[in-house]
């Protein structure tokens, strides 16, 4: 185990590379993480652990890297079922049943993206699914992809304009698998692993799920929710953190880095060092957190 956070130190517990929809690779991503004068950063990346090892190989000395994923969950409460992000720190990697889950949600993310781009090519859009691929490099194929090749056909002029009504967003948006969250909590916990409700308030990316529900993920297992977030308002953080202190539970704040996918910094939202360590002394799956 590694000594513990100082008051002063920066940390920043999630953001995504290129083994999803990043545009850093998981090495490049250390080293900006380290540029930006982060203590710690997660790697946190949709679905998978495949950018654990470039990451870790890469680690700049002074920089502690914490080890996770953004898993892809569903609320089946409500009806449509409400998608929800959890982000997952330092469980095993190797862990069975998360390994199984997980690689579900990877092949349903890959067939949903290319169902979209039958969608969009159906309509006589020219993009191509084996150049979205090639540019995925092996990642875990999502949105952002896509909309990269939108991008790269002249077709719209940013990500966000991809990911708006008129594409991505609403006309080509299909549906894909997810776990329902309380499995993905049970899992998360079974493998050893600190599971926090990313942004869960973030009422611009869509519906979110009633306060209640969290109250009953506290109850099975659930550590922490991600407060301080660039899609959360000033009153959604405050909401957040009233409701985190009421259930005992940790409060985080990342930047959800994405390279130039999106415009937020490495270290545009921190995480206090108590927090940290709370979820650092909470995890067995793996041992301790990698320091360069």
């Amino acid at each position: 185990m590694t000594s513990p956070a100082r008051p002063g130190h920066r940390i920043d517990l999630h953001t995504h590379s290129t083994a999803s929809d990043g545009t850093l690779t998981p090495a490049e991503l250390v080293r900006a993480a380290a540029d930006a004068g982060l203590d710690v950063v997660a790697i946190t990346d949709h679905d998978t652990t495949a950018g654990w090892a470039p990451a870790l190989a890469a680690l700049p000395p002074g920089l502690r890297l914490v080890r996770g994923a953004e898993i892809s969950c569903r609320w089946f409460g409500a009806e449509p079922a409400v998608p929800l992000h959890l982000l997952a720190y330092l469980f095993d990697p190797a862990h069975p049943d998360l390994v199984a889950e997980l690689a579900r949600v990877r092949r349903a993310r890959l067939e949903r993206g290319e169902r979209i781009v039958d969608l969009l090519r159906a309509d006589g859009i020219d993009v191509s699914w084996p150049e979205i691929l090639a540019a995925a490099a092996g990642g875990t194929v999502g949105r952002p992809h896509i909309a990269q090749a939108l991008i790269r056909a002249g077709l719209v002029g940013s990500t966000s304009e991809a990911f708006g009504p008129d594409w991505l967003g609403e006309r080509y948006r299909l549906p894909k698998e997810d776990i329902d969250v309380f499995h993905a909590v049970r899992l998360v916990r079974a493998a050893g692993g600190v599971p926090v409700f990313a942004h869960p308030r973030a009422t611009r990316r869509g519906r979110v799920v009633p306060d209640e529900l969290i109250v009953e993920l506290a109850a099975a297992g659930l550590a922490g929710l991600e407060a301080d977030h660039e899609d959360h308002s000033p009153q959604e953080r405050a909401h957040v953190r009233a409701l985190a202190a009421e259930l005992g539970l940790l409060v985080t704040g990342s930047s959800d880095f994405h390279g130039t996918h999106k415009t937020v910094r490495l270290g545009a939202f921190t995480t206090a060092p108590e927090a940290y360590e709370r979820i650092v002394a909470a995890a067995s799956g793996v041992t301790g957190v990698a320091s360069g």
